[in-house]
């Protein structure tokens, strides 16, 4: 046995994690919009997918690729309540990478591999939770809840978390006080096939403006401060002032708690919305609509 063995144990776990990263270099990508820089990855051939909360609202989009070479890229649809964007660009050559054939343990290494100034960029840690399917506040149906142990900068923000293997677990991403999180590769195939086929997702939509108040018998309830003439609320005879104290029969958290069950599965279906008007009580049938286009 060689000194460098003896004195290098950790070596071929260096080697290997080395080698994850250089075989996700070609498929993981800088992502330029107005002043913004984040990291995107090949979903397929010459799409792409970043974080949409982290790609301005407007201006040209471009693509950083290794070695520094950029190239113009065309968004096809994002939906903000996933924190999926899908990008169209003009190079069919790069790369996927597989995703991961099973679900990650808790206490499984995790690489989150994003991209910056023409090279790869690298953070190593844990999966430090996997939990069960969840809705974010925006109302997006997510797959199961992973939560990674991981200093992310801020740049690898869109880019690839992937296992040991180098499989693709799904894209890393900011949560709530920067907690990092994974979209996982099947809410990214459910959500990127829509956009790429229609260009949008549809939402649920009440017409209502909404407002969180105190209500007597304690809680929240949500004031109605407007109505779309057009909308779904006004259909059901919902008007402005009302207060909103139900969903479906069970006592309304907050208004976020609405938001979160207008997803695109939503559409269509009919909920029962109690409320008060005047200090009197009321139920209406309202059946939601598709959220218009801005």
């Amino acid at each position: 046995m060689s000194p460098a063995t003896v004195h290098a144990p950790l070596l071929p776990l260096s080697n290997a994690l080395a080698g994850v990263v250089r075989a996700a270099t070609a498929s993981v990508v800088s992502v330029y919009s107005r002043r913004s820089r984040a990291s995107g990855f090949v979903w397929r051939p010459g799409l792409l997918v970043t974080a949409s909360d982290a790609l301005a609202d407007e201006g040209t989009i471009e693509i950083g690729l290794a070695g520094g070479e950029r190239v113009e890229a065309i968004l096809k649809g994002r939906d903000p309540s996933t924190d999926i964007a899908l990008l169209r660009v003009d190079r069919p050559d790069l790369g996927v990478i597989p995703p991961a054939a099973d679900s990650v343990d808790t206490g499984s290494l995790a690489i989150v591999v994003g991209a910056a100034d023409g090279g790869a960029t690298a953070a190593l840690g844990i999966v430090a939770r996997v939990g069960t399917d969840w809705r974010s506040l925006r109302g997006g149906r997510m797959g199961p809840r992973i939560e990674l142990d991981v200093a992310m900068r801020a740049s690898a923000e869109g880019g690839l978390a992937l296992d040991a293997a180098g499989h693709a677990i799904g894209m890393a991403v900011f949560g709530p006080r920067r907690r990092v999180l994974v979209i996982p590769a099947q809410t990214i195939d459910r959500i990127a096939s829509k956009l790429d086929a229609d260009g949008r997702i549809a939402r649920g939509y009440l017409g209502l403006s909404l407002q969180p108040v105190r209500i007597d018998a304690g809680g929240e309830g949500a004031m109605v401060m407007g109505v779309d003439a057009a909308g779904p609320g006004a259909a059901a005879g919902v008007r402005q002032g009302d207060i909103i104290v139900r969903w479906n029969g069970a006592p309304l958290r907050n208004t976020h708690a609405i938001v979160r069950e207008l997803g695109a599965d939503s559409v269509g279906s009919v909920v029962e919305v109690s409320a008060t008007r005047a200090g009197d009580p009321l139920t209406f049938s309202v059946t939601i609509g598709a959220r218009p286009d801005a």
